[in-house]
C-alpha cells in the first residue's frame, strides 16, 4: 500500500532519470449506471505521461475527454483498469489520501476559472495552500512568485469581478502553480475566452512547459492541441489516434 508521506513523489528530474512515467494508465474503463442504463464513457484507455511532457487530449464533445481528466486528477475513480501515479497504484488510496495528493501534487485549471468572488486575487491563490499547514511566510512567497510568473502580481489586491476573462484564467493558473504540483491538468482552459485571450493563455502554458512543467490539457480545438508535444485523439471513449510534434 502507498505510504503517505511528503517524500513519496520524486521530482520530475528524478523520475526522468529512472524512466518512470509520472502517470501510467492500463486498460482504464469508466461506466456510468443510471436507471439500469450503462453508459461506457471510457473503454480500455492505455496512456503514459512522462515528466516534463506537454500532452493534449483531443476529441469532440462527449467523447470522454473530461471524464479521463477527472480520473487523472483523482476527482473520479475508474470502473476498471490500472492507474499508477509515480509508480504507485491509486486504487490503494482512501478518500483522505486522494484529497491530500490532489492538493499537493496536481494543479487544476478549469474552463470556468472557479475563482471565489469574495476573495481577492491573492486570497484565491493562497487558499489551497492553507490546507497544508504551511507557514504564512512560505504561503506569501509562493503566492507572489506564482502571480509574478503569470503576469498578475500587480492585480493581487483586485477581486475576480474586476478582471477580464483572460486575467481570471491567469489567476487560476497561478493558483495551480502555487502548490508546485507534479502535473498541471487543464480542462478546456480557453473555452470561456475570446481568441486573443485564448492564445495568450496558451502561450502562458507553453512558457510554463518550457520551464519544466508537466502539462496535460483537454481541448476540442485542433489549433490549441497543436501546442502540445503529443496529442491523443479520443472518440467514443477510445484512443483512436496519437500524433507527435516533429522535433
Amino acid at each position: 500500500m502507498l505510504e503517505m508521506d511528503d517524500s513519496i513523489f520524486s521530482t520530475a528530474t528524478d523520475m526522468a532519470t529512472t524512466n518512470i512515467p509520472l502517470i501510467r494508465l492500463e486498460g482504464i474503463t469508466k461506466v456510468f449506471f443510471t436507471d439500469e442504463v450503462e453508459t461506457h464513457a471510457l473503454s480500455g484507455i492505455h496512456l503514459d505521461i512522462n515528466p516534463g511532457e506537454y500532452l493534449s487530449i483531443a476529441g469532440p464533445s462527449g467523447c470522454g475527454k473530461s471524464t479521463l481528466l477527472s480520473i487523472l486528477g483523482l476527482l473520479d475513480t475508474a470502473t476498471g483498469g490500472s492507474y499508477l501515479l509515480n509508480g504507485e497504484p491509486v486504487s490503494t488510496l482512501n478518500m483522505g489520501d486522494r484529497s491530500r495528493i490532489r492538493n499537493k501534487e496536481i494543479g487544476f485549471i478549469f474552463q470556468a476559472f472557479n475563482l471565489i468572488g469574495d476573495l481577492t486575487v491573492r486570497e484565491n491563490v493562497e487558499l489551497p495552500l492553507t490546507y497544508r499547514n504551511m507557514p504564512a511566510a512560505e504561503r506569501k512567497s509562493r503566492v507572489e512568485d506564482s502571480l509574478e510568473r503569470v503576469g498578475m502580481a500587480h492585480r493581487m489586491k483586485h477581486y475576480p469581478a474586476q478582471l477580464s476573462g483572460g486575467q481570471q484564467q491567469r489567476v487560476a493558473v497561478a493558483r495551480a502553480l502555487a502548490g508546485n504540483p507534479s502535473i498541471l491538468l487543464a480542462d478546456e482552459p480557453t473555452g470561456n475566452l475570446d481568441s486573443n485571450n485564448g492564445e495568450s493563455v496558451m502561450e502562458l502554458l507553453r512558457d510554463l512547459h518550457r520551464g519544466g512543467a508537466t502539462v496535460c490539457m483537454v481541448t476540442h480545438d485542433p489549433r490549441f492541441a497543436r501546442h502540445a508535444d503529443r496529442t491523443i485523439h479520443i472518440f467514443d471513449g477510445r484512443v483512436v489516434e496519437e500524433s507527435s510534434v516533429a522535433a
